[in-house]
């Protein structure tokens, strides 16, 4: 069953089409990649998708519901979680603290009952740091808890993000470049990672520009150039595509 289907998306920004009638689904269940070169416009889709920027034209439907125009908050309570290119978390704020924010987009005690510290809002308030931890723990980084999020090495910041993103509780998880900045070691525990998540019954799409990542993880990927889909099929299938080894290679290497 696909669970995210995308249908005709385009967004242009002055001069530039950025993103040009993409049609695409997501099967639940899979990974999916979604790889071009820089420019290719991956990016800007993952902000159509989950809200961030509206686009001129198309429909993106999430379990069979048409989630265009919402705001991210609303996508995000719906299921669909994300991670950025460049890390944004909040400073003077713990990893633990960084990662309950992603878990109050389930809250239910509402702006009152948290001004006036009410008791539902102590038991809900201790649930979602529950939580947390529980999902810290899974990513292997519980003990990074009450450390400041932005001092911790680069790498950790990155799983601070992820989990942050898992506490939101998705179905969906789009993970824009996850493994950008990290050594050999980091990306193979990345790529681990991801498979991990992926059993725990959460649908991957991914925007990732190592290939071996990709190839080793994906069950399909969609190859975007100057904004427009080129392929999108297998793993096997898409390495051997002339089109796609016309854009990453040039005409004449091709």
């Amino acid at each position: 069953m696909a669970m995210l289907e995308v249908n005709g998306l385009s967004r242009r920004f002055g001069g530039l089409q950025a993103v040009n009638n993409v049609s695409f689904k997501v099967q639940e269940g899979s990974i999916k990649a979604l790889i071009g070169p820089n420019g290719a416009g991956k990016t800007t889709l993952f902000n159509l998708i989950s809200g961030f920027i509206a686009p001129d034209s198309g429909v993106v439907n999430f379990l069979g519901h048409n989630i265009h125009g919402l705001r991210p908050f609303k996508i995000a309570g719906k299921g669909v979680a994300r991670t950025f290119q460049h890390i944004k978390l909040f400073p003077g704020m713990t990893a633990l603290e960084n990662v309950m924010v992603g878990r109050h987009t389930h809250s239910r005690a509402g702006f009152w009952a948290g001004m006036l510290c009410l008791p539902r809002t102590w038991k809900e308030e201790k649930s979602i740091r529950t939580k947390a931890l529980e999902i810290m723990g899974f990513l292997g980084i519980d003990h990074l808890a009450d450390l400041d999020a932005v001092s911790l090495a680069y790498g950790q910041q990155r799983i601070v993000e992820l989990a942050r993103a898992l506490a939101c509780g998705p179905r969906l998880l789009l993970l824009d470049e996850p493994a950008a900045g990290l050594n050999m070691r980091e990306t193979a525990d990345m790529s681990a990672l991801i498979g991990r998540i992926k059993g725990m019954g959460v649908t991957v799409l991914l925007v990732e520009h190592d290939m071996s990542l990709v190839m080793n993880i994906s069950d399909e990927i969609l190859v975007l150039s100057y904004g427009e889909k080129i392929a999108d099929d297998m793993p096997g299938a898409v390495q051997k595509n002339s089109e796609v080894i016309r854009v990453y290679l040039g005409e004449e290497d091709a």
